[in-house]
C-alpha cells in the first residue's frame, strides 16, 4: 500500500465513525449535518441533526417552515446565523429549483451560506464529485504530512493547501476519501497529543521526522477576545413578559431576549436606573425589584459575557413588545438566557454556579440613593 489514500482509507474501514449522515446520498441530510457541525462536535451536533430530520425530513418541508420554529429547535447550539442562512438556503432551492436540491457544485455553492468546503463536501459524498474539502481536519493532517509552514488563515495559505487537498484526492471514490481525511484528523492526528506512534502514515510524516508536529498548523495570528457587559430586564407585568427580538448586525440575530441594557464594564444597580435606555424601559411607572442575578461567565468564540439579571415586576403597561409569560418557552433565545431560566421558568439553578447578587442590608441602603420622584417599590 505505497499510496496515502490506500492508506487513509485502509484506516477509515478500520476505524472511521459510523455516523448517520453517511449512511445516505441524500444531498439535503448530508448539507444539513455539515450546517449543524461547523464549530461544533460531533457529540453535540448529532442530537440536533436527529431532531432535525424528524421535524424537517426534506428540504420542503424546512423551506415551509416559520424562521422561529427553526431558530426554536437550533437553540443551544450557538452561530445563529447558521440557522438564518441554512432556512433561507431552504427557501431558495424551493423557489430556484423546483424543490429539488441541485446537483452541480456551482449552483451548491450558489446557496446562502454555503461556501467552498461545504458545497465540496456535499457533492462529493451526495454525487462523488471530485471536490476536496479541507477544514480543519484537513489543515493539520496535510500540514504535518507535507510539513508546511504556510499559514492556513491567509489568503496564500488557503489557496496552498486547498491546491494540495485537490491533488491528494481519490478520483476513483472522492467523497470516502474526504470522510477518510477528515476522520484521521480528529480520531488520529488530532491537535493535541496525537498518535504519531501507531500512525500508518508515521514514516511518511515529514512534520515527525523534523520534530515540527505540535507546531503544524501554522496560524498567523490570534483573533483578540473582548469582553461585554450585558445587563438584563426581566420584567413582568401580570401575565406578560417584556420580550424583543434582536436584530441584525450582532450575535444571537433573530433570537428573543428581555430588555438589554450594555454597558462598558460592570455597572451598579444605581447606574443603570439612572440610564436612558433605563428610562425608555421602565422611565414613568412603578416597578419593584425582585432580586438581581449575576450569571457566571459566557463565553463564545471571540467574545467573553458578562450578565447580571435584574428582576422586575412592573403594575402598568410600558410601550415595548411583550408576550404571555406562559408561551416564554416557545421562543428561541440565547443559551445565556435559557440558563439563567433554568429547567422551568422562573426557576434560578442555583448548581450552575449563578450567584444573588443583591443583599438586603448592602441593597437597602444603595435603594436609599435613587429617587422618590422614580416612585421604587422594591422587595429582596
Amino acid at each position: 500500500m505505497d499510496n496515502i489514500s490506500d492508506i487513509l482509507l485502509d484506516w477509515y474501514a478500520r476505524h472511521g465513525r459510523d455516523l448517520p449522515w453517511r449512511r445516505t446520498r441524500d444531498p439535503y441530510r448530508i448539507w444539513l449535518s455539515e450546517v449543524i457541525l461547523q464549530q461544533t462536535r460531533v457529540a453535540q451536533g448529532m442530537d440536533y441533526y436527529l431532531r432535525f430530520t424528524e421535524r424537517f425530513p426534506d428540504v420542503g418541508s424546512l423551506a415551509a417552515a416559520p424562521e422561529d420554529e427553526v431558530l426554536k429547535l437550533w437553540q443551544g447550539l450557538g452561530y445563529y446565523s447558521r440557522a438564518c442562512n441554512l432556512h433561507a438556503a431552504a427557501r431558495q432551492v424551493a423557489e430556484r429549483f423546483g424543490g429539488v436540491f441541485p446537483r452541480s457544485y456551482d449552483e451548491v455553492r450558489s446557496l446562502r451560506g454555503v461556501g467552498d468546503y461545504t458545497a465540496a463536501a456535499i457533492c462529493s459524498a451526495a454525487y462523488d464529485a471530485p471536490c476536496a474539502v479541507v477544514d480543519g481536519n484537513v489543515y493539520r493532517v496535510l500540514a504535518r504530512l507535507f510539513d508546511l509552514d504556510a499559514p492556513i488563515d491567509s489568503t496564500a495559505g488557503k489557496r496552498t493547501f486547498a491546491e494540495l487537498a485537490q491533488t491528494q484526492l481519490d478520483m476513483r471514490c472522492p467523497g470516502r476519501y474526504n470522510q477518510a481525511v477528515m476522520d484521521f484528523g480528529a480520531l488520529q492526528c488530532t491537535p493535541a497529543q496525537p498518535g504519531c506512534a501507531d500512525c500508518p502514515l508515521a514514516a511518511r510524516c515529514l512534520a515527525l521526522a523534523a520534530g515540527t508536529v505540535a507546531e503544524r498548523p501554522v496560524k498567523q495570528a490570534k483573533t483578540k477576545v473582548r469582553d461585554r457587559w450585558f445587563n438584563y430586564l426581566h420584567v413582568t407585568c401580570g401575565d406578560r413578559t417584556l420580550l424583543r427580538r434582536r436584530g441584525e448586525g450582532d450575535i444571537w440575530q433573530g433570537l428573543y431576549e428581555f430588555p438589554m441594557i450594555e454597558t462598558d464594564r460592570a455597572a451598579d444597580f444605581s447606574e443603570l436606573t439612572d440610564s436612558e435606555e433605563f428610562r425608555t424601559v421602565l422611565g414613568g411607572v412603578e416597578w419593584r425589584l425582585l432580586r438581581s442575578v449575576a450569571m457566571p461567565k459566557h463565553q463564545l468564540s471571540h467574545q467573553t459575557l458578562h450578565a447580571v439579571f435584574h428582576r422586575f415586576e412592573i403594575f402598568s403597561p410600558v410601550d415595548f413588545p411583550s408576550v404571555p409569560t406562559a408561551t416564554l418557552g416557545d421562543y428561541a433565545v440565547p443559551r445565556l438566557i435559557d440558563r439563567y431560566r433554568g429547567p422551568a421558568a422562573g426557576k434560578i439553578p442555583a448548581a450552575a454556579g449563578i450567584r444573588l447578587v443583591c443583599k438586603r442590608r448592602r441593597e437597602t441602603a444603595r435603594f436609599a440613593r435613587v429617587s422618590v420622584r422614580q416612585r421604587i417599590r422594591y422587595q429582596i
